[in-house]
């Protein structure tokens, strides 16, 4: 089971990762630039709805008030 260790940082990973995806998809060309752009809006969304995220356990960091494993 993964521990959550994203707090309250995931209302601004949706709200950002939302932007970058409409972005992506409503210029409409796919270059290397575009595709990054898309592919980090959708890993913030994710990382937002499943409360976790790997980089953050790499570097130590929690931003959960009351961490818990659940």
């Amino acid at each position: 089971m993964m521990t959550r260790n994203v707090g309250r940082v995931q209302y601004a990973r949706i709200i950002i990762g939302l932007a970058l995806t409409a972005y992506t998809v409503k210029d409409g060309s796919l270059g290397i630039g575009w595709l990054v752009a898309g592919t980090l809006g959708f890993i913030l969304i994710a990382t937002a709805f499943l409360s976790y995220c790997p980089l953050y356990t790499l570097l130590g960091v929690n931003t959960r008030q009351n961490p818990s494993s659940v």
